[in-house]
């Protein structure tokens, strides 16, 4: 009786972390579709306010070697939306291939693709041109974004 209880407690812990890492496995394919969408030649405010929502309003975000404070301030979804603002639309050429999705319990998701953009940079109106493979790696709160951290492979 006891190893059927047991086992059963066991099997309802196992499919409840199974559950949560779908769940976190369907927000990361997400994440990636939304935040694609903002760097497409076509993108715009909707592209850019559907990836926001996914982050929560004091966002943290690093971005080495460029953005290196990962803090939380009360503004950070504000600022992010302003710079992405400043990028919105640069790009002529863009396309991305997901290659792996990590799952850490129910407090991280990593996710490692490869993107190649072509566009005119909006500071200097130089023309740009990279492939480079990425990993992101999100620290989630409350079923949203809590810190970004991206790193270049």
């Amino acid at each position: 009786m006891v190893k059927s209880l047991v086992s059963a407690m066991l099997l309802l812990a196992s499919s409840s972390a199974l559950a949560g890492n779908t769940d976190l496995n369907r927000f990361a394919e997400r994440y990636f579709q939304a935040m694609n969408a903002t760097q497409a030649p076509e993108a715009d405010s909707k592209d850019l306010e559907a990836y926001l929502a996914l982050l929560v309003d004091d966002v943290g975000h690093t971005h080495l070697p460029w953005e290196t404070d990962d803090a939380r301030l009360p503004d950070g979804k504000t600022a992010m939306r302003e710079g992405m603002t400043f990028y919105l639309g640069a790009h002529t050429e863009y396309n991305a291939e997901l290659l792996d999705v990590f799952v850490f319990n129910d407090s991280a998701i990593a996710i490692r693709y490869r993107k190649h953009a072509k566009g005119i940079h909006p500071q200097n109106q130089q023309p740009i041109e990279y492939t480079s493979t990425m990993m992101e790696v999100l620290e989630m709160e409350n079923g949203k974004v809590a810190v970004i951290r991206k790193y270049h492979e």
